[in-house]
Parts: C-alpha cells; sequence; structure tokens
C-alpha cells in the first residue's frame, strides 16, 4: 500500500462558532495556525472572514450576529 505524502482531501469539519460545514481547504487557508475555522461563511461576512475571524482573531468589522442591522441584527428602521 502506497502512502500519498499530503494531507487526505476527504476528511470534513466544523465551524467552531455554528457547527457548519467547512472544507479543510477552507480551515487551511482563513483557519488558525491548527487549522480550525472559529468562523464560517455561515456565520460571518467574508470581508471580516478574510481579515482574520476565522482564525479567532478579533477585526474591527462589526459582526453580522450582534451588529444592528448587519445581516442576523435588528433590522435598520
Amino acid at each position: 500500500m502506497t502512502v500519498a505524502p499530503w494531507p487526505s482531501t476527504d476528511t470534513s469539519t466544523t465551524c467552531e462558532h455554528c457547527g457548519a460545514y467547512v472544507s479543510e481547504r477552507f480551515c487551511r487557508v482563513y483557519g488558525d495556525n491548527n487549522d480550525r475555522a472559529h468562523r464560517c461563511g455561515d456565520c460571518d461576512s467574508y470581508r471580516r472572514l478574510t481579515r482574520g475571524s476565522a482564525a479567532g482573531v478579533d477585526v474591527g468589522i462589526p459582526d453580522p450576529e450582534t451588529a444592528v442591522g448587519h445581516h442576523g441584527g435588528e433590522p435598520d428602521v
């Protein structure tokens, strides 16, 4: 049996914040140093994810789950 020198691509993981499926590639690219995703596209905005929220970094952009009028907070009136 031959063992591939790269990690398997058929295993999956979940977002540590909301439990949604995230691919290993997403975790490798956006996650922390242990390839864990703290936030994902289901619970955060792309803008925040690309600035570090997926790696568990606090970012200055309002969180869409808690900020008023941002994809999940109370709607603008």
